[in-house]
């Protein structure tokens, strides 16, 4: 079993919003989960730490790949340390599955819909709130932009029109909820997704100078 030391030096050059930070929170949010679920923890930690060990910079052609040759690391270090092949496939299957989008890979045993859920709670909430903002900053977008009305209609921005946190908010981070597979991450999702949905309301009326 990969340790934590481990999963650290692999996330050294990691940038900050996909960082070794984010991986400790989703393993222990993912362990949390699995033993709600009654999933088997080994094939979930495994998967937790190695999710993500193939990222790059944010926005990259790679980042959008990442989950694939993240599997395919996470093939090699599992084989070194003796694991059988079918315990080896699970992981990889978790790990291919854990994207937002799917593009045909869905989550289909119960250690891949932990994981999946362990990563999306993490876009959510206090963290949530942080990690959309820095993603934003590093993208060189603003924290808040008013949305055209055709990005409000169909998720299409404008010509020239910024991609903001809050953009990404109503983009992606509302649907969180409603897509998250067991009903442990359901329950935790409720009280964060109330929490991200405020401080944008928060910020939103900061902006228009109403508070």
């Amino acid at each position: 079993m990969p340790t934590l030391e481990q999963a650290r030096q692999w996330y050294q050059s990691a940038e900050s919003v996909h960082n070794f930070d984010h991986v400790l929170r989703v393993y222990r949010t993912a362990e949390r989960l699995a033993q709600a679920e009654n999933a088997d923890l080994e094939i979930v930690r495994a998967a937790a730490l190695l999710h993500d060990v193939a990222d790059s910079a944010a926005g990259s052609q790679q980042r959008k790949e990442h989950h694939i040759a993240s599997a395919e690391f996470a093939a090699g270090v599992l084989a070194e340390e003796g694991w059988p092949p079918e315990r080896i496939a699970a992981v990889q299957h978790c790990i291919r599955a854990h994207r937002f989008r799917h593009n045909g890979d869905e989550p289909q045993t119960v250690e891949a819909k932990v994981l999946f859920d362990a990563d999306k709670l993490d876009v959510l909430g206090a963290i949530g709130v942080v990690r959309v903002v820095a993603y934003a900053t590093l993208a060189g977008q603003p924290i808040y932009a008013e949305p055209s009305a055709r990005f409000l209609a169909s998720g299409e921005k404008e010509p020239g029109e910024p991609h903001s946190a809050y953009h990404e908010h109503l983009f992606k981070l509302v649907k969180i909820k409603e897509r998250l597979f067991t009903h442990a991450a359901k329950k935790l999702a409720e009280e964060r997704d109330a929490y991200i949905r405020a401080f944008f309301e928060r910020l939103i009326a900061e902006s228009n100078g109403e508070l």
